[in-house]
């Protein structure tokens, strides 16, 4: 495994870094437990699935939420500075979404979750797009009914049930998501009708997007040469199994400058791995750490 790679001494004044211990890197703590929430595993063109055994909804690119009857927080654990004209007539029940400001405008939308100021202008361009219950014991289906029949009754506008829908066939949902793409969205979710909510990731839940994604952590950075002299030229990550490697494409100057801090989360895409795991053309993408 690699060593650690850490900023110069050159470079720390430049990065403002969070402070590094004599055991390692001092990561900053979530304020909370994060929210036991279920995730999706990946779907392919080519994998064999049961098609009528789920529903099919567009995948999101926003911030996930969970609002837990009373509060907001990140999928990390951190409670959100939401105005309350916001939630203001939200139900108690426990539900699960995405923040979201439309498609290909993130930035946007994070900019927004991670700020302190709780801007009643700034949140009029978010809604909550609810798409589970998480405290339901019962199955998707019967979960989904029982939201739009919550729905039906009238809610704030700020709130919005995400479209369920069936497909027939893997060519239909190839299309559809080729289409969602094609006006700046990010894919599809299926989601299985008779799964219940396990706040772990499974197929019961999966993602179906023209590349791959995943996580890693910041572990260190590369310093930059050439035209890059003097900034980040590469981030170096791990996964959750420990493998480290770096990322250098998608990086803009400005994130160059002042790159994810060290104990960070980002969200990179790749086309594959190589023989020996390493993720192929891996792109930074986001970073997933809200605030």
């Amino acid at each position: 495994m690699p060593t650690t790679l850490r900023p110069t001494s050159a470079l720390l004044p430049l990065f403002a870094l969070t402070a590094l211990t004599t055991a390692g890197l001092a990561v900053p703590a979530a304020a909370a437990e994060p929210p036991a929430l279920m995730l999706a595993n990946v779907h392919h063109d080519g994998d064999t699935i049961d098609l009528a055994a789920y529903w099919v909804s567009e995948k999101l690119d926003g911030v996930r939420g969970y609002w837990d009857g009373h509060a907001l927080w990140t999928r990390g654990g951190t409670r959100i500075a939401v105005p309350a004209s916001f939630t203001a007539g939200w139900p108690a029940t426990p539900l699960d979404g995405e923040l979201w400001a439309g498609r290909g405008r993130f930035e946007l939308a994070s900019s927004v979750v991670r700020s302190d100021d709780a801007d009643p202008q700034a949140w009029r361009a978010l809604h909550f797009c609810v798409f589970d219950l998480p405290a339901d014991a019962g199955t998707f289906d019967a979960r989904l009914a029982k939201l739009r029949a919550l729905f039906a009754h009238g809610l704030p506008p700020t709130l919005r049930l995400v479209e369920q829908f069936r497909v027939d066939t893997p060519q239909a949902l190839r299309a559809k998501r080729d289409a969602v793409v094609a006006q700046g969205g990010e894919g599809l979710v299926l989601h299985r009708g008779d799964s219940r909510y396990r706040a772990e990731r499974s197929d019961d839940l999966l993602k179906f997007k023209p590349y791959d994604d995943a996580e890693a952590v910041v572990v260190g950075y590369v310093p930059g040469q050439g035209k890059y002299a003097g900034l980040v030229g590469a981030l170096e990550v791990q996964r959750a199994d420990g493998r480290r490697f770096r990322i250098g494409s998608g990086l803009s100057d400005a994130l160059r400058r002042t790159p994810p801090p060290l104990g960070s989360t980002i969200t990179y895409r790749y086309d594959g791995e190589t023989a020996n795991g390493t993720p192929r053309f891996a792109r930074f993408l986001r970073v997933r750490d809200e605030r």
